[in-house]
């Protein structure tokens, strides 16, 4: 069974239309919330990003309430969808991939934590898949044998072969 882990630029796509919303649609249709997760840091960069559309005119102040709303509800207050904690070990664990793949420092916290992740599913079976439209958390992710999923540019064949777990 797959794992979805979501970075801020795919998880925003789901409350703020965007190229790819549609395919995160049918991800979050066909996957259940208990396999999803992101880290927790992770869900304010979506409320900043929701924020500079707002001031950007790119969506209306009722568009923004609503995103806001919805992902409050479907994301950090729900029980299911898993917000994963940045501590120190992780942090200091992502460092080198700063350096090796000039990612910033939540992108390293984010391919660190899904390697850690993928680490403790692979023995039974399982994986995780990073889904991101950050082309350079893809380039690193892909380094480093995490499978990826870019909702910009993927298609939905392939998502539901990962859905599906095939």
């Amino acid at each position: 069974m797959n794992y979805f882990y979501w970075d801020a630029s795919a998880l925003v796509k789901r409350y703020a239309p965007e190229i790819g919303t549609p395919l995160v649609n049918h991800l979050f249709a066909d996957v259940v919330l208990d396999r999803m997760m992101c880290l927790v840091i992770g869900t304010g960069e979506v409320i900043s990003i929701f924020v500079r559309k707002k001031n950007s005119n790119l969506i209306t102040d009722t568009a923004f309430s609503q995103a806001l709303v919805d992902f409050r509800a479907e994301v950090i207050d729900t029980i299911g969808f898993k917000l994963v904690s940045v501590e120190d070990a992780l942090v200091a664990a992502s460092y080198p991939f700063i350096e090796k793949y000039s990612l910033n420092a939540t992108d390293a916290l984010v391919l660190r934590s899904v390697m850690d992740a993928a680490a403790l599913l692979r023995p039974a079976g399982d994986d995780v898949i990073l889904v991101t439209s950050d082309l350079r958390l893809l380039h690193a992710a892909q380094g480093e044998g995490v499978t990826t999923f870019n909702p910009e540019v993927g298609l939905r064949a392939q998502l539901d072969a990962l859905v599906s777990g095939t």
